[in-house]
């Protein structure tokens, strides 16, 4: 059962099942392009533990064709916001494309801090205690490219920025920073670049202190929303900040319409549970509603790489020379295992692969906000607007941290060619790939989405490693045990 107000689930059968909802989306995305996927996800029993077939399968039917994956994402987007609603704190249940036809009667306003410190005007990356700039960061990201942790085209697109110091000065765009307090965002990296960021979170004081300690640290602008007539110090603008896009829609949508400037709006919220499906359709709401008003809006997406993607046949190529290298006592788990455990990655000679990292543990609801956003980004992009979409790696975050399998599998990742980040090195890497996308007018232009979501792709070595990351994932958590528990 969801909350009372904001947006929420359907009613179904008297309740807002977020089972419901899932299948009905899975299965209308698909039923186009494949028929008998949608059948089989529309009678899937068990939906909590059966969903990680129909997400692949979803990846699949789109690669008949670029129109397939089109359609795939079109539908999906359309299911979604046709069953959506929006419950107003006052007031009667709407359809989602309603939504800002409601007046919010307290407008927001704006504060803007201007931080005090040095511009950097060079890209550098914080790895392993040390700050690595010029020639030492080529250095990594060669040896990342060596032993299969980010794709070339990562490399060489970070690379141009190393070439293009001028790219980081972001003046010229205002960067919407949805979930500012999120550890994966650009905030820090823009504020050190002297950019201007726009930042919305829930009005949470303590966010907001975090932020502005940031801001106040670093030589950018960081603009906020705040309640009228919020004035003083940190501690006055904390209490008095932020915009619930959950709850309160219409209020933050009507701020961000007022901001002058170029924006790029930058999808960053995460929320637990069923509750991160509504707050990923709430911001798919405002993207549809800004871009419709603002044609000049770009947009920007991290994407998990705990999901299923296609990848080049350099990745697949990458992954059998180790399979075919593996050690005796690895071959010997996996046939004691009765090949349950250690297989390999992607069959013998497939020339593109399908990886498939689902975690069972993040579960379907995980699954559906991240593919939202991907499915937003396909259409925007065919749509012609800028769209930076970028594979993170795996990445220490407070989130996945509380989890504690996930937490002893990323402990343990190392123990098969996979490397975990820490939160300060993918927001860096992630931010700088931002910048080359925004002065590249969303990277190079591929053929089918699918590449467009290889591109660039720093994935910590899931795409590259010889097993299909789940049949290790047992056999990590065991091995990370200790190390998560220090």
């Amino acid at each position: 059962m969801e909350g009372p107000s904001g947006v929420v689930f359907p009613q179904t059968g008297g309740t807002r099942s977020t089972t419901a909802l899932g299948r009905a989306v899975v299965a209308d995305a698909l039923r186009a392009v494949d028929p008998v996927g949608a059948r089989a996800a529309e009678h899937e029993t068990n939906w909590r533990h059966g969903y990680l077939h129909h997400f692949r399968r979803l990846v699949e039917a789109g690669l008949l064709s670029r129109d397939a994956a089109l359609t795939v994402a079109r539908d999906g987007l359309a299911s979604l916001h046709a069953r959506m609603r929006y419950l107003p704190a006052e007031g009667a249940e709407v359809d989602l494309d309603r939504v800002f036809d409601l007046a919010d009667p307290e407008p927001l306003a704006t504060a803007t801090v201007t931080g005090a410190g040095e511009v950097d005007r060079g890209l550098s990356l914080p790895y392993r205690g040390q700050r690595l700039r010029g020639d030492d960061l080529r250095r990594r990201l060669d040896a990342w490219v060596d032993a299969g942790v980010i794709e070339p085209s990562c490399a060489e697109a970070v690379g141009a920025v190393l070439a293009n110091p001028d790219w980081l000065d972001l003046r010229d765009q205002r960067i919407v920073v949805l979930g500012a307090g999120a550890e994966m965002g650009p905030l820090p990296s823009v504020l050190r670049w002297g950019g201007e960021v726009v930042a919305v979170d829930l009005p949470r004081p303590d966010i907001w202190r975090r932020l502005l300690r940031t801001a106040r640290r670093h030589g950018g602008r960081l603009h906020l929303p705040v309640r009228p007539g919020t004035a003083g110090d940190d501690a006055a603008l904390a209490a008095g900040a932020g915009a619930d896009l959950l709850h309160r829609l219409p209020q933050a949508a009507a701020w961000l319409r007022g901001l002058d400037g170029r924006l790029v709006l930058g999808n960053y919220v995460y929320a637990d549970g069923a509750t991160n499906v509504r707050v990923a359709t709430a911001v798919d709401a405002l993207t549809v509603h800004l871009t419709g008003r603002r044609p000049d809006v770009a947009l920007a997406f991290l994407a998990t790489p705990t999901d299923v993607y296609a990848v080049p046949a350099e990745a697949v190529a990458h992954a059998e020379r180790g399979y075919a290298a593996r050690g005796l006592a690895r071959r010997s788990l996996r046939v004691l295992s009765g090949g349950r455990l250690l297989h390999r990655n992607y069959p013998p000679d497939a020339d593109s692969g399908i990886n498939d990292s689902l975690v069972p543990q993040q579960g379907p609801n995980y699954a559906l906000a991240k593919r939202l956003q991907r499915w937003r980004a396909a259409v925007a992009r065919d749509a012609g607007t800028t769209v930076s979409f970028t594979v993170a790696p795996p990445t220490r975050t407070r989130s996945v941290l509380r989890n504690r399998a996930l937490a002893a599998a990323y402990a343990g990742a190392h123990r098969f060619g996979i490397e975990v980040f820490e939160p300060a090195t993918s927001n860096t890497l992630m931010a700088a790939l931002l910048v080359h996308d925004l002065r590249t007018g969303g990277g190079p232009a591929q053929a089918h989405p699918w590449r467009d979501e290889a591109y660039a792709a720093a994935h910590g070595g899931l795409w590259r490693v010889p097993y299909a990351p789940r049949s290790a994932l047992g056999l990590a958590v065991l091995l990370g045990l200790g190390g998560a528990r220090a």
